[in-house]
């Protein structure tokens, strides 16, 4: 069962492939009417279903011409309005993320810096500190001796 309904839909989806290649390339002739389409839809559809595959032409990029009607204007525009809108926001969030990426690197930098600086001053501290000690301790001693 689950073989035919997956036959069934491979063939609807090649057919409704080949009715959207033939509207989008094929011109109706003049007297022709939607019947005459039909019966070509028909007519590719049947080798599908007789599982030879029908011959389909090249993938081509069609634009269709720009309609009158007032709705598909307001459409067309307003898809192109998001399409706009979601490209700078895409730029302006990969800016955002760069600003944000450099100005951590910019605080870390300053962070090693801070404490690089806070160890230098703590050990130069420590050294006068012994230093000072050190010079305290000779004056102790030297007094020691004189009083001696």
């Amino acid at each position: 069962m689950t073989q035919i309904r997956t036959f069934l839909i491979g063939t609807a989806l090649t057919a409704f492939a080949a009715t959207a290649a033939v509207a989008q390339t094929a011109q109706p002739a003049a007297g022709m009417n939607g019947q005459a389409q039909v019966q070509m839809q028909g007519a590719d559809v049947a080798p599908a279903a007789q599982g030879v595959q029908p011959v389909t032409p090249a993938p081509a990029r069609l634009t269709a011409s720009g309609s009158t009607d007032p709705l598909v204007q307001k459409r067309d525009a307003n898809a192109q309005a998001n399409a706009e809108y979601k490209a700078s926001k895409k730029a302006s969030k990969a800016e955002l993320k760069q600003q944000q990426k450099a100005a951590k690197s910019q605080y870390n930098e300053q962070v090693h810096d801070a404490k690089i600086n806070q160890k230098a001053d703590k050990q130069a501290a420590n050294n006068e500190m012994k230093m000072n000690m050190q010079g305290q301790a000779a004056d102790q001693d030297n007094a020691a001796d004189v009083k001696h």
